[in-house]
């Protein structure tokens, strides 16, 4: 469902991302095919997502299936990540624009 507001550890972790921050251009709650996430960058290929604890118990098998068949890598992060250290996030969200221009792959 698309949703004007961020809840918390998104806006956090947005202020970091947005503006080319880490190298990538993202935008928030972007569709992709019949499906909406947190945070994508086109260039690279590269979709950032937020977890609350509904998806620890969600099937995001298809979901996850569909992006990754478009040639997007997905990153997630869990709130409790974003609020034990937003840098690290942001960190690892650049290391991954980086990983993903020079070698096409995610980071191992």
């Amino acid at each position: 469902m698309l949703r004007n507001e961020l809840t918390i550890s998104e806006a956090c972790l947005w202020s970091g991302i947005k503006n080319g921050a880490t190298g990538a251009r993202f935008r928030r709650q972007v569709p992709i095919g019949v499906w909406i996430v947190d945070f994508a960058s086109f260039e690279p290929k590269l979709v950032v997502e937020v977890d609350d604890a509904s998806h620890h118990w969600r099937d995001e098998t298809d979901r996850t299936d569909h992006l990754e068949s478009l040639g997007y890598a997905i990153l997630r992060f869990d709130n409790e990540d974003i609020a034990i250290d937003v840098d690290l996030v942001i960190g690892t969200v650049e290391h991954w624009v980086k990983t993903l221009r020079t070698t096409g792959s995610p980071p191992d």
